[in-house]
């Protein structure tokens, strides 16, 4: 019994369906784990910029008088009790070069004064870029706070006399990397975010940054 003319041509229709859908399907597969991805950074930075932060204040304001905790140097193989050492140990196991690609600021009276500012009302705190491998650009000043100390002779805000009751103690963390599939069709999603960019050759780097900005006593 012969086939009907019609049908003779469907017999690799199935097949020819599942070539055309398996690229769509792959891509959007892999810009979701790219996406998830990019999430995890966003998170992982946010945590270090605010738990560094939160670490750079403590000490002068509890009733034990502990010193504040030091910048310190950005080195991943010897952790140690600085507040770039609690940063790098935040960032290790999420990201995968910690110590070439992060970017890191630290702003407290433990670094010192800011030049010209000692004993004004802009007194504030000296800051320390405490990487070695980052290439970025620069991050803010830590900035005066604006309430006056108990020994200035004006109201406040603004202080205009005197010098400020409290330092502003500031931790910024840019981290820059790849995402797992770099190709720009797989980024379709991330390239959304003014944090990305792609190259000539079609690689897409994204850069994140972060930064805390908490109060500690002044002296």
């Amino acid at each position: 019994m012969s086939m009907p003319k019609f049908g003779r041509g469907s017999a690799g229709q199935a097949l020819v369906e599942t070539v055309l859908l398996v690229p769509l399907m792959l891509a959007i597969v892999l810009n979701a784990i790219n996406f998830a991805y990019f999430a995890l950074m966003a998170l992982d930075i946010t945590s270090t910029s605010r738990t560094s932060g939160l670490y750079s204040i403590t000490g002068s304001e509890t009733p034990a008088e502990i010193p504040l905790p030091l910048a310190g140097s950005f080195n991943c193989s010897t952790p140690g009790n600085t507040v770039s050492d609690l940063a790098c140990q935040d960032l290790t196991g999420a990201v995968s070069s910690p110590s070439t690609a992060t970017g890191l600021q630290v702003c407290s009276p433990s670094v010192g004064i800011a030049a010209g500012t000692a004993g004004t009302p802009n007194q504030q705190s000296a800051c320390s870029l405490t990487t070695s491998g980052w290439s970025g650009s620069t991050f803010p000043a830590a900035g005066p706070d604006p309430e006056c100390s108990s020994a200035s002779s004006s109201a406040n805000p603004p202080c205009t006399g005197g010098t400020p009751a409290f330092y502003l103690n500031r931790v910024d963390v840019a981290y820059k990397f790849t995402p797992l599939i770099p190709f720009m069709p797989f980024n379709l999603i991330v390239m959304t975010s003014p944090a990305c960019t792609t190259s000539a050759g079609g690689s897409v780097t994204c850069t994140f940054y972060r930064h805390t900005v908490m109060r500690v006593m002044g002296p």
